[in-house]
């Protein structure tokens, strides 16, 4: 029997539904929503976690001549009074800001008004109501028109939900998705003062004194509630991540990943999935990306050897990253020392502040660490002291980002200072000599590291020099670096095929203590033998393969070649 096709890219709960994709079920969300909710809720999430599907679902639901068969067997038809009551009774309005992307302001403005005219086209037949007089109809008219000024964005949702409310004799749904993407764009691009003032006109006037409605959603990355967008809002509530409201709604459990890699027959890469897309605490609940799994599982069924990819990370751009290495200043060093203390599986602790302006996230260091925690990169680990929470890295994805986003750059500044040594390492690497390339990293390693940040609990210790390793390897031009590399039965720590030349690297790094390096690199020459890490190479006809194992404690290693 075939399969249900993955939904990978679709954001419409409608088409998943009719087309009969696989769908991870989360109308749960409805009930919760009815029974704790606020008058206007705010849900933050990283991208990519399912917010804009949800928000989809609740139009289908709510929405005035919905198909209620789209929700057939799903948990929410178990609540037989709910769907009676609430199921396809309200006039919704739904808008994505997502789209509204632009690098002027006029620019940016004539999106938002493509949005609001598309969405006032969608009620089109109230133009031949028989209860909006001419003048209700004329307003519809001017929303639908392209020329609208200012003073009509700021009103054109409050207004629109009147005429939907006189109609229908009932009170609005107002579901805004993505609310703060226009603001990013207008602060990466500089007219973000212009923006704020716009977009708070327009969500005062449909969210503050709206008599017309009944709840709002919106969602978004960040909460930023301090930018007088939502002024006065009283009956305001935020569902951040570490709210444990609506925490397993956005993103995937682990019981969600297995039925999932069950079904599609790939019982057999959970612990792989668990590794690179698992990691994420929302709440009380630990949660994978579904962005992840599902275009993990969807190449999986056509390349069942398919090794993980980094998604995430091309989904949108890494500005963020970029502006924190050059907003440290001062603290520059401490917070390199910080990373590599997140690549080696440590924690740090940082005082989060979660509801920032875009102005203040670079004002100063400590306050990227919240945008970098909002956004993704971090996730919290253990018990909360008020607003201190341990940040850590969630997974080997992330992990490998800040590996090639982050830390590369701080590693960049000290190999340019030190070129010769090096070209000196990877000239020894190149040529199989152990002594010398023992000797090269060793240095390297004292001069770059703190002991305490080779102190970890967790038995990952390994990453943290794998990180390192990467880093230096990466720099030297002509030679092809592949991390985490499915080969043979497993994958390899990092393989190097140097170009102009017949000769291919594997390294599998491992860490022990002192007195066990000796015994950690054979173990380490094993494994590269015994999981075939070499076949790669050979089949593509490299005819030199040089197999190295390194065993590292704090400062120290042991090196040998094979």
């Amino acid at each position: 029997m075939a399969k249900k096709r993955l939904p990978v890219g679709i954001e419409s709960f409608a088409e998943i539904r009719k087309n009969n994709f696989y769908y991870v079920d989360k109308t749960a969300l409805i009930e919760e929503l009815l029974s704790h909710s606020g008058k206007v809720n705010l849900f933050t999430r990283p991208r990519r976690f399912g917010k804009s599907l949800n928000m989809s679902m609740l139009k289908s639901f709510f929405e005035i001549g919905c198909d209620k068969t789209l929700f057939a067997g799903l948990a929410i038809a178990q609540n037989k009074e709910i769907c009676e009551q609430y199921m396809g009774k309200f006039p919704v309005i739904a808008l994505s800001l997502k789209g509204v992307n632009a690098s002027s302001f006029e620019e940016a403005k004539q999106m938002l008004i493509k949005v609001i005219n598309r969405e006032a086209r969608r009620f089109q037949y109230l133009l031949d109501s028989a209860i909006l007089t001419k003048y209700d109809k004329a307003l519809l008219e001017k929303l639908i028109a392209s020329d609208i000024d200012e003073g009509t964005i700021a009103f054109s949702l409050c207004e629109l939900s009147e005429l939907l409310h006189k109609h229908f004799a009932q009170k609005v749904i107002v579901l805004i998705d993505e609310y703060d993407v226009p603001l990013a764009k207008a602060w990466e691009n500089g007219y973000y003062d212009a923006m704020t003032l716009l977009l708070r006109n327009l969500f005062e006037n449909v969210l503050k004194t709206n008599e017309d409605l009944y709840f709002a959603v919106l969602t978004g990355c960040m909460r930023v509630a301090k930018e007088s967008i939502f002024t006065g809002l009283n009956n305001f509530k935020v569902y951040s991540l570490t709210n444990v409201a609506f925490d397993e709604y956005f993103g995937f459990t682990d019981a969600e990943v297995r039925t999932m890699l069950d079904y599609y027959e790939l019982a057999d890469k959970y612990e792989l999935v668990k590794a690179w897309y698992d990691g994420y605490r929302f709440g009380e609940v630990d949660v994978y990306c579904p962005w992840d799994v599902l275009c993990y599982c969807d190449d999986c069924r056509t390349n069942m050897q398919m090794e993980p990819q980094n998604y995430w990370v091309h989904t949108s751009g890494n500005e963020l990253l970029l502006r924190f290495i050059n907003s440290l200043g001062q603290k520059r060093q401490v917070t390199r020392l910080e990373l590599e203390q997140l690549l080696n599986g440590d924690s740090v602790q940082k005082e989060l502040t979660q509801e920032l302006t875009y102005k203040e996230m670079f004002a100063n260091a400590d306050n990227i660490w919240s945008s970098l925690f909002m956004t993704g990169y971090l996730t919290q680990r253990g018990e909360a002291f008020g607003n201190r929470v341990n940040l850590v890295i969630p997974n080997l994805e992330i992990r490998n980002i800040i590996t090639s986003h982050l830390l590369k750059l701080f590693q960049t500044e000290i190999v340019a200072k030190d070129g010769t040594r090096l070209n000196s390492f990877c000239e020894a690497l190149l040529q199989g000599q152990q002594d010398e390339v023992e000797h090269l990293l060793t240095e390297y390693l004292r001069e770059t590291i703190s002991v305490r940040d080779t102190f970890v609990r967790k038995p990952t210790k390994e990453n943290f020099y794998h990180g390192i390793l990467l880093g230096v390897l990466a720099y030297k031009d002509g030679w092809s670096v592949r991390s985490n590399k499915e080969t043979g039965a497993g994958f390899s720590d990092i393989l190097v095929r140097v170009d102009n030349t017949d000769v291919g690297i594997v390294i599998e790094i491992k860490y022990a203590e002192e007195n066990m390096l000796e015994a950690a690199c054979a173990k380490a020459l094993e494994q590269i033998e015994a999981q075939g890490y070499a076949d790669s190479f050979a089949d593509e006809g490299v005819s030199k393969i040089l197999k190295y194992g390194i065993a590292c404690n704090r400062k120290m290693c042991k090196v040998r070649v094979k």
